[in-house]
């Protein structure tokens, strides 16, 4: 037999790849190398499962990165998409979904007086401090070590997610003048902050944060966190700005600064507001947003921003969220289900380990200390979260292939996923640990 026969069609593929694609992926997290295995390539999703091309189902706990709130598939969501399709992918020009959009959003989040819309959270974030930049005439962001805010150079310094989880606190190619006007402070450290405003005076354009922590493993923010940046960055002249690419519209109609009730300056949003679909926007203050090119002199630009097909499925998702309170009910409670069941198990069987949640979203960390900042989240054991991660996807159940990325629950999940789920941890727990 020969050995192609002997290849899945995930094995196959990925060889494929690798031949015309850097390490066979087109996003570093898709790679697997935090699990030490070789990634999946997937077919087709449908409600809480994902299916793989090899037609192996999975539980999935990912939903694209986080936006896929109503699951896969759903049928509002994919009827919107091909009628808007039927019309045509994109005219370079404006259209009436980008309206209704702008005003959906702007309704919804209360901080959000304009909005513009881009092609990705990235994009989003890095446009948001050039506004930053061009409305306080300084220089210099301040962001969290463990925080990720898309691969633009100037965001790319002590960055989680896919940096991260392969252990590399920087990426070649960002200059060191770049870096050097990106202050790097501690999540949930105080002082940290504070030093860097005394000394750097009246240089700090902007401090941006992940309002939620999402890309070093889910990490809260510890009481008064958040409350006591927003009254930092208004006496020191700073503009506030929270990346809500994760936690906009997942922890409610208002993103985590409704949550905290916390309003920052500009905020960054990204897929979530497509449906999943490849999209970002960012937005707040009037007088900031008015700088904006063509009103203002902030230049930035995007042929298929407000692309039609994306802002249709984006504005079926929202306002679907917004006529079904039940949404947030449903997954808040299996959230809850989920982690506290894990943290349970994981405690009846004696395991080093911790479990960080918040409404649908949270993280396991092979480690006994308190999850609260990067230095605690780097204590976790990556092997074993390795080992844990080959139990559960060999059994049927697809979570994030890294220890530090985050598990999100969608509506389309019901209480038999988790405690299916549940049951496979268990099993993991009580025999694979001995």
């Amino acid at each position: 037999m020969s050995e192609s026969k002997t290849l899945s069609r995930s094995a196959m593929l990925f060889a494929q790849a690798k031949e015309r694609i850097p390490g066979g992926v087109n996003s570093p997290v898709r790679a697997f190398r935090g699990v030490n295995r070789d990634p999946l390539f997937m077919d087709h999703g449908e409600g809480a499962f994902i299916y793989d091309v090899d037609g192996n189902r999975y539980i999935d706990y990912i939903g694209s990165w986080g936006p896929l709130i109503l699951g896969h598939n759903h049928p509002e969501v994919h009827k919107a998409v091909r009628e808007a399709a039927a019309k045509g992918l994109s005219f370079g020009a404006a259209t009436e979904g980008e309206v209704l959009m702008a005003r959906l959003m702007t309704s919804l989040v209360p901080s959000l007086e304009m909005v513009r819309m881009v092609n990705s959270g990235t994009e989003a974030t890095m446009s948001a401090l050039r506004a930053a930049r061009g409305y306080t005439g300084r220089e210099k962001i301040l962001k969290f070590a463990g925080c990720y805010h898309g691969h633009s150079d100037a965001l790319l310094v002590k960055a989680g997610s896919g940096l991260l989880n392969e252990s590399t606190p920087d990426s070649a190619g960002v200059t060191a003048a770049c870096a050097a006007d990106t202050l790097v402070a501690s999540f949930n450290d105080l002082d940290s902050v504070e030093a860097l405003f005394v000394q750097y005076p009246k240089q700090i354009a902007a401090l941006i944060v992940e309002p939620v922590a999402a890309n070093m493993g889910v990490v809260l923010p510890e009481p008064g966190f958040l409350q006591w940046l927003r009254e930092l960055c208004s006496i020191e002249g700073a503009l506030l700005i929270f990346d809500e690419v994760i936690t906009g519209f997942r922890l409610g109609l208002a993103g985590a600064q409704g949550y905290y009730g916390v309003e920052p300056d500009l905020t960054a949003f990204g897929k979530i507001i497509g449906g999943g679909m490849p999209v970002g926007a960012y937005g707040g203050r009037r007088d900031v947003m008015e700088l904006v090119s063509p009103c203002g002199p902030v230049y930035q630009a995007g042929t298929l921003s407000g692309n039609p097909v994306a802002m249709a499925a984006g504005l079926c998702q929202l306002s679907y969220l917004q006529d079904h309170p039940e949404v947030y009910e449903h997954i808040d409670h299996l959230g809850n289900m989920l982690f506290s069941g894990l943290m349970e198990i994981a405690k009846r069987a004696g395991a080093p380990c911790s479990v960080n949640h918040i409404g649908s979203l949270g993280s396991l960390f092979f480690t006994a200390e308190k999850v609260r900042d990067f230095k605690t989240a780097k204590t976790a054991d990556t092997a074993q979260y390795a080992r844990y991660f080959a139990h559960l996807i060999d059994r049927g159940v697809y979570q994030a292939p890294a220890q530090f990325e985050a598990l999100f629950v969608s509506y389309a999940h019901r209480e038999a996923e988790i405690h299916k789920t549940l049951e496979i941890a268990e099993d993991f727990f009580s025999s694979a640990l001995r």
